[in-house]
């Protein structure tokens, strides 16, 4: 007869398992309108066990700001490093569609979003200002850019942010096509 051991995960995996399910569900219902409760049973884990793996809902919702900048920062290294010229300019434009790619994935999009909607919570908006803060630097020191065209980068990524929520790549009107231009994803956002 047979006998199998049942494997136990450990803290780190559950963790993994957390923060894909945390993800999911606060960019379902954004920070305020998402529970422990709802994180720990979509995670499939008692909330006790949550409050061992985070502090608390803050705590969690940090974690996820920080994954997401960590998301966009690999994006970003990966297209500086494609990049074959030291043209600023030219290492911006990759840096955007890196930065496109990213957020076509709808929950890290919507993350970002409502991480900025609730930055007057001291923990959040300490992971806002960090999340920006890596990025502009970043983008500093691997392109050589100067402070407009940094400037011009995030006002399109920001806009981005919005057409890719409002699924303004579906609308075909006017005023949905000015503001796509070239500044906007004109693809869909990825399922997720």
């Amino acid at each position: 007869m047979e006998t199998r051991t049942r494997q136990r995960s450990t803290a780190d995996e559950r963790r993994a398992t957390v923060m894909r399910t945390a993800i999911r569900t606060f960019a379902a219902r954004g920070y305020y309108g998402t529970s422990t409760t709802d994180v720990a049973k979509a995670a499939g884990i008692s909330q006790g066990y949550l409050y061992r793996l985070f502090k608390d809902k803050e705590a969690l919702f940090v974690a996820l700001v920080d994954h997401c900048s960590d998301r966009l920062r690999e994006a970003a290294a990966t297209a500086a490093a494609s990049v074959r010229t030291t043209d600023p300019q030219a290492v911006v434009d990759a840096l955007t569609a890196a930065y496109d790619e990213v957020i076509g994935d709808r929950d890290v999009l919507m993350i970002l979003m409502h991480a900025q909607g609730c930055a007057t919570e001291p923990g959040i908006g300490e992971a806002v200002r960090r999340c920006y803060a890596k990025q502009v630097e970043y983008l500093r020191a691997v392109s050589g850019a100067s402070d407009e065209q940094i400037r011009r980068y995030f006002a399109d990524a920001l806009l981005s942010n919005v057409l890719v929520a409002i699924d303004a790549a579906a609308v075909d009107a006017p005023w949905a096509r000015t503001l796509r231009g070239r500044t906007g994803p004109a693809r869909e956002p990825r399922a997720t």
